[in-house]
């Protein structure tokens, strides 16, 4: 037999532990991202057993940000960054620099150099792409205001640390940390400030001058060629290509160059084709990156320095969210939005890490203060889906424009989603008059939803129980759980039917095996798109019964 090459090992064993700790974490009631940290923690280096190859780990955790960063471009255009860009610039600017300033006030302290406090501070400031992600694309907030405001934040954030990790070795000279390296002028130090935005600006000019018109081009000639394996190998393509490109030619970050290319795919009909493509690979490299986290885990600095721990982890979670909710309610904006970013931003990860690297190679940053800020983003990482649920249910009791009772709602059919099947379902319910309750999280649904005056509206994750009993399940007529992920309709449907037993359920699917899962969990009916769609296509081609045609 011949022995396993380190990527292939790698990949294998961090996607083995992953699932097996991920599925240990959900039968617990954990977030599964705990249970793909703990795995990284077992193939890594302070645990005995098997050991990965952190070098390969951590390049496919950077592939895995690439590709998420190109989902978020997909979903964010650049309408949409401009119109938070009153909130979310100054907003990012601020939190940063409360952010840093307390890490600095924390290394002073300890007795840290200047510019080590800074650096520590300046990675505590900054929140993961990978966790906030997930936490939106889990309730479907991210064409929301409130993850348009939440996304647009974190893209300044980002955008603020690619240009402090090309001028971090500039700073570094500048104040001393270098041994022996002459610290450079004023008027270099300058030079090298406006060089480095120069090119980050020469990038944008030419994604927005002729990636918004070439990119959404290369996918309509793509499309018409008929071929899905040739459709997925170009957005990826294109998606890596510019990533690489953006960093090679113009020294912007992978990361930035796969947002824009994403951003200029979202231009083209065919950008939710695009990104159904890509789910997957984006998932399965996600998954990768908390592995590698874990892996760089050392569990003795938690021993060996709690305090230290503790205090960035309160900065991290009180300190910085505390700074994030004053800012955002200083612009106007109500509680709800200012708790869901404040939440949103109680973590950090990639960009930290990558940061406290460079920092430990220029002598900015021990490799003390690097393991801290380690345990840190870890402890912030698990706490963060929890801090997350203690929203969903905060905004299910308390949101100010929800209606606090449905009292005369009965007779009605319970419609959970409001997307693109969920929007013909209610247009059908409403040409017959039947009284609806919508349950939706989106924002912009929910408004539209109440000024139409056609349906009673109920904010929040249809899953949850207080959800579902502002639904009023006792008196329904029916249940139409019309969201396309067969996971999130399955824990509707089990939930529903654990609550009332004879309630008519019907649930739509995208394979058998969905209809399957689904009709388990207690679906009274399943749907089966690519069926119905058959069965309606021939009823089209023969308007009499075939059988009655010989007659």
């Amino acid at each position: 037999m011949h022995d396993a090459t380190p990527l292939i090992a790698t990949i294998v064993g961090g996607l083995v532990l992953a699932f097996v700790f991920g599925a240990i974490a959900h039968r617990l009631r954990l977030p599964v991202l705990a249970g793909y940290l703990l795995a990284g923690v077992v193939a890594g280096p302070f645990t005995p057993g098997y050991v990965a190859d952190a070098h390969i780990a951590q390049e496919l955790a950077d592939l895995g940000v690439i590709l998420l960063m190109f989902g978020v471009g997909l979903h964010f255009s650049l309408k949409d960054l401009l119109a938070v860009k009153s909130i979310s610039i100054p907003g990012a600017a601020g939190q940063m620099g409360v952010a840093t300033g307390m890490g600095m006030l924390l290394g002073w302290a300890l007795g840290w150099p200047p510019a080590q406090g800074f650096v520590f501070g300046l990675a505590l400031s900054v929140a993961s792409t990978v966790v906030l992600l997930r936490a939106m694309e889990e309730r479907r907030l991210l064409d929301s205001d409130r993850g348009r405001i939440a996304v647009g934040w974190l893209i300044v954030e980002d955008l603020a640390m690619v240009l402090a990790l090309v001028l971090l070795p500039a700073i570094g000279g500048f104040l001393g940390a270098e041994q022996g390296t002459a610290a450079p002028s004023a008027g270099e130090l300058l030079g090298t400030v406006a060089w480095t935005i120069g090119k980050v600006v020469l990038f944008v000019a030419v994604m927005l001058v002729i990636g918004k018109r070439v990119i959404p081009w290369t996918l309509q000639a793509v499309s018409a060629s008929g071929s899905r394996e040739l459709f997925r190998l170009a957005v990826l393509a294109i998606a890596l290509g510019v990533a690489f490109g953006a960093a090679h030619l113009f020294d912007v970050s992978f990361e930035l160059g796969a947002f824009f290319a994403g951003m200029m795919m979202g231009e083209s009909k065919l950008s939710q084709r695009a990104a159904e493509e890509t789910l997957p690979l984006r998932d399965a490299f996600a998954v990768l990156f908390f592995v590698s986290i874990g892996m760089l885990f050392n569990p003795g600095v938690v021993v060996q320095h709690p305090w230290i721990v503790l205090a960035a982890c309160l900065i991290i979670i009180v300190g910085k969210s505390a700074a994030a909710y004053a800012i955002v309610r200083a612009f106007g904006r109500p509680p709800k939005t200012a708790l869901t970013i404040a939440t949103s931003l109680a973590q950090i990860g990639e960009f930290s890490f990558i940061l406290a690297g460079l920092g430990v190679s220029l002598g900015l940053l021990s490799e003390q203060a690097r393991d801290v800020l380690l345990a840190a983003a870890i402890v912030s990482i698990l706490v963060n889906p929890l801090l997350f649920v203690a929203l969903d249910r905060w905004v299910a009791r308390h949101d100010a424009d929800a209606p606090e009772e449905h009292p005369d709602v009965r007779g009605h059919t319970v419609l959970v989603g409001f997307g693109r099947v969920g929007r013909r379902v209610f247009a059908e319910l409403s040409a017959a008059g039947t009284p609806i309750l919508v349950i939706e999280t989106d924002e912009d649904a929910v408004r539209e939803l109440r000024d139409s005056g056609k349906a009673e509206v109920v904010i929040g994750n249809a899953a949850a129980a207080l959800v579902l009993a502002e639904a009023h399940l006792a008196s329904a007529r029916a249940l139409i759980v019309a969201v396309p992920d067969p996971f999130e309709g399955g824990q509707v449907v089990r939930a529903a039917r654990a609550l009332r037993a004879d309630l008519p359920i019907v649930a739509r699917a995208h394979s058998q095996e969905c209809m399957g899962h689904l009709s388990g969990l207690g679906a009274s009916e399943v749907v089966y798109g690519e069926e119905e769609l058959a069965r309606r296509m021939v009823e089209m081609a023969f308007p009499v019964p075939v059988a009655a045609s010989h007659h």
